[in-house]
């Protein structure tokens, strides 16, 4: 490991012997990454090649790009991320990766969301996880694989006990939450899960926490922007009830209504004391709701993080929250509303804020500073590599 490592020229040579043109954007990242000091490079690093990097100049990865660059890095032990998001990538460039997952035995983050890979390409990606023992993050969100995509990696998760995070995403999957609550019964090393715009209704909810009573790893749930409504909720109250390992639920852009909220109220004021985040954002909750779950925070000590923010805040609302922040049971760094008076009335303005503001982009300056914009990163330390 303390050999210092020349990628850019690795890569030079490997366009060079196979006739592939370099891609500036590749050369320029490895070249930076080459700059980097042993200390680095003895911990790992991320190789961020991501098409949407607004800061240089860039030409997107295809395909035959990929190739030539896991050809450098098959045998690379210093490189133990990889973030390929929004470039071209499609099942052939799919069939690269998995080809390195079976000959690497380094890499454990992979994030090659918002490219073009189908229901072929998750197979191969799926299938190489079967053998794979150090992925242990994957990121598919926005690759169009479908359902029969989906339940290519609810089996793999069956057999698989190394990965303990994956984002499936706007994936065009609506008919695979079953698969998926199968797997989780048997699967113990996952502990982040997103299934967000996955078309979820109640039925997939309830499948979803039946599964979820036998398992005790997950601890970040999220299913946001779903067709989930106070039907579902019901099921998920009922698990909180019981569930002790549940640290993060992310139910944003669903339709839990005023019902949905008390559900979840009652269970937190009485049940649960695991649950340390929960963002109900644009749930068309309104006054009722919304103070039951300032209520149930007066007696839930554990619930720390709450984001409301695009529901309907009535007075009783703004006064609830208000004394929630005053009396520092409510940090300000922990939610996404912050109170103001106006002629003697209490009103909420939004602050940017949440668990994963960031998630799909980065901000043009560079860095991610604003740890409060993502507040998962912060609590049990279930989101590396943001």
């Amino acid at each position: 490991m303390s050999v210092r490592p020349d990628l850019h020229q690795h890569y030079v040579r490997a366009c060079q012997n196979v006739g592939q043109p370099e891609n500036p954007f590749i050369a320029h990242v490895l070249q930076e990454a080459d700059k980097n000091d042993k200390t680095r490079w003895t911990k790992g690093i991320t190789l961020k090649i991501a098409g949407n990097n607004h800061l240089v100049p860039v030409q997107r990865v295809t395909d035959d790009d990929l190739q030539v660059l896991a050809s450098v890095l098959r045998s690379t032990v210093f490189v133990t991320g990889l973030d390929l998001r929004c470039n071209v990538l499609t099942d052939a460039g799919a069939e690269h990766v998995a080809t390195f997952l079976q000959e690497n035995s380094t890499l454990r983050y992979l994030n090659l969301m918002f490219n073009d890979i189908g229901t072929s390409g998750a197979e191969l990606i799926a299938r190489a996880l079967h053998r794979n023992e150090t992925l242990v993050y994957l990121r598919m969100t926005g690759n169009k694989i479908g359902n029969k995509g989906g339940m290519f990696f609810a089996s793999m998760l069956q057999m698989n006990s190394t990965l303990e995070k994956l984002d499936l995403g706007d994936c065009d999957m609506e008919e695979t939450t079953v698969h998926i609550a199968l797997m989780l019964k048997n699967n113990s090393s996952l502990v982040e899960l997103h299934l967000c715009k996955h078309e979820m209704k109640n039925f997939g909810v309830e499948r979803l926490c039946e599964a979820l009573y036998e398992n005790s790893s997950l601890r970040y749930l999220d299913l946001s922007c779903n067709k989930i409504t106070r039907d579902g909720i019901k099921f998920l109250a009922e698990l909180l009830k019981q569930n002790q390992t549940l640290q993060i639920l992310d139910l944003n852009a669903n339709r839990i209504e005023d019902d949905g909220a008390i559900y979840l109220s009652e269970a937190l004021a009485l049940n649960n004391r695991t649950l340390q985040a929960l963002s109900v954002v644009s749930n068309n909750i309104s006054g009722k709701g919304l103070v039951a779950l300032s209520d149930a925070m007066k007696t839930n000590v554990a619930l720390s993080y709450v984001y409301i923010w695009g529901n309907k805040f009535d007075e009783a609302t703004c006064i609830a929250f208000s004394e929630l922040i005053q009396t520092d049971r409510l940090k300000p760094n922990c939610t996404d509303v912050e109170p103001y008076e106006v002629d003697g009335h209490l009103h909420l303005a939004e602050l940017s804020h949440g668990l994963k503001k960031h998630y799909y982009w980065s901000p043009r300056c560079g860095e991610v500073t604003n740890k409060d914009a993502n507040a998962s990163l912060a609590i049990a330390a279930v989101s590396d590599y943001l």
